[in-house]
C-alpha cells in the first residue's frame, strides 16, 4: 500500500480533524474516524499480504499514529492499540479474522492490565480453565482498563496458563462473547474518546483454538511481539502530539502582538528561548524514535534497550513540552480554541499507561546492569 500516507491525509482532513474537538469535549468514541481508517485500508495496513492486508511494517504504523496524534489523541490511541493487537493476531490468529482485519472491517485491541496486578501486565490474575463444553476454555478476569472497550470487535486477552508452566497465555476473545461486561463508561482527563473502561469476564467461553501462541507462552509473545509495537507506537503518539503543540504555539506567538511595543510575542527573547526548548525536546524524541526503528530493522544489539527507552523518553518529553506550551500561550492556552490544553491533557496518559514510565526506567536500569527484566 504505497499511497497509504495520501489515504491517511484524506481521512485526517475529512473526518478526524473536523471531529476531534467534539470527540474530546463529549468523550465520544471516534467511530466515524475508525470506520474511515478501515475503508481507506489503514486498519489492515500491517496485516500480511497473504491475508489481503497492506503488508507494511512497524515503521509505517508509526507514521500513521504520529500523524493522527497531531490531530486527535483519542483516534491515535485507538489505532495504536489496534496495531499492537493486530500483530499478534496476524502472527498467531485464524485466517478468517486476519482477513477481516485486512479488509478494514474489524477493530481489535489489547486486554492486559487487571484489577489485581494493575499496570504489571506480565502478572495476570485472570484464569483460564477447561470448560464443560468439549474443546473449549472458560475465562474469568477483571480487566482494569481496555482501550476501545465495547467498541472493538475483539480483544487480545491475557490470562494465567490453562495447564502449562509460565506466567501468561493469550487468547483471541470476541467482544460479543457472553459473560463480558463493562462496569461503566470513561470520563477521563485526557484521551477522552478512547473508550478505555474496565471489562469483566465472568464464565466467558471460547474455543481452545482461540489461543494465540502456546499455552504458557503468552509472556514471550507479549515481550517479543506486542511490547516493541506498543512502546514504539506510544513514542510516535507523543512525538506527534509534540509536533502539533509546538506548531500551534508557534502560530500563536507569531500572530499575537504586544501593541505598545509594536512587536509580536515571537520577537521577545525569553519567549523564543522557551519555544526553542519545545522544538529541541521534540526533535530529540523524534531522533530517538527514528533510531529505535533503525535498531529494530537492523537487529542491532541495542534494539531492545532502545525499545524500552523510547516510550519513557518521548512520554516525559511530551509532558514537558505541553507544559511549556501552556506557559507560552498564557491565558489563551486555557481556552479550547487553541487546542493546546487538549494536547496538555492527552500528554499525561503516557506516564501511567502500562508499562508506566517508572516501570520502564526500572527495566532500563536492569538491562544496563545485566539483570533480567522480570
Amino acid at each position: 500500500m504505497s499511497n497509504y500516507l495520501d489515504a491517511l491525509q484524506g481521512v485526517i482532513d475529512n473526518v478526524v480533524a473536523p471531529g476531534a474537538a467534539e470527540v474530546d469535549a463529549n468523550g465520544t468514541f471516534p467511530r466515524e474516524a475508525v470506520a474511515a481508517l478501515g475503508e481507506a485500508g489503514l486498519l489492515g495496513l500491517t496485516v500480511s499480504e497473504t491475508a489481503g492486508g497492506g503488508g507494511q511494517s512497524l515503521r509505517q504504523a508509526t507514521e500513521v499514529v504520529r500523524r493522527l496524534a497531531e490531530v486527535c489523541g483519542s483516534t491515535a490511541m485507538v489505532t495504536l492499540m489496534h496495531y499492537a493487537a493486530a500483530v499478534v493476531i496476524d502472527n498467531h490468529g485464524p485466517d478468517e479474522v486476519r482477513k477481516v482485519i485486512a479488509a478494514g472491517g474489524h477493530l481489535t485491541t489489547l486486554a492486559f492490565s487487571e484489577v489485581g496486578s494493575r499496570s504489571h501486565f506480565w502478572a495476570p490474575q485472570g484464569t483460564a480453565t477447561a470448560a464443560a463444553t468439549e474443546d473449549s476454555v472458560q475465562l474469568d478476569a477483571r480487566k482494569s482498563w481496555v482501550t476501545s472497550a465495547g467498541e472493538a470487535n475483539s480483544y487480545v486477552w491475557s490470562s494465567r496458563p490453562l495447564a502449562a508452566d509460565g506466567p501468561m497465555t493469550l487468547w483471541l476473545v470476541p467482544s460479543t462473547a457472553g459473560g463480558l461486561s463493562q462496569p461503566g463508561g470513561f470520563d477521563g482527563l485526557g484521551l477522552r474518546g478512547n473508550g478505555s473502561t474496565p471489562v469483566t469476564a465472568s464464565g466467558v467461553t471460547v474455543p481452545a483454538s482461540a489461543i494465540l501462541g502456546g499455552d504458557g507462552a503468552g509472556l514471550d509473545v507479549a515481550l517479543g511481539e506486542v511490547l516493541p509495537w506498543f512502546l514504539v507506537l506510544s513514542a510516535a503518539f507523543s512525538v506527534g502530539l509534540m509536533d502539533a503543540v509546538t506548531a500551534e504555539v508557534g502560530t500563536y506567538l507569531t500572530t499575537t502582538r504586544l501593541e505598545h511595543l509594536g512587536q509580536t510575542l515571537a520577537e521577545q527573547p525569553l519567549v523564543r528561548v522557551d519555544h526553542a526548548r519545545m522544538r529541541l525536546a521534540t526533535d530529540q524524541a523524534a531522533a530517538l524514535l527514528a533510531d529505535t526503528l533503525n535498531a529494530l530493522e537492523a537487529s542491532r544489539p541495542d534494539a531492545m534497550l532502545r525499545v524500552l527507552e523510547v516510550k519513557a523518553a518521548a512520554g516525559e518529553a511530551a509532558i514537558a513540552v505541553s507544559d511549556l506550551a501552556m506557559k507560552l500561550a498564557g491565558g489563551a492556552a486555557f481556552r479550547k480554541e487553541l487546542g493546546v490544553e487538549r494536547h496538555f491533557r492527552d500528554a499525561r496518559a503516557a506516564r501511567v499507561m502500562a508499562p508506566t514510565t517508572d516501570a520502564l526506567l526500572d527495566f532500563i536500569g536492569r538491562a544496563i546492569n545485566g539483570l533480567p527484566l522480570l
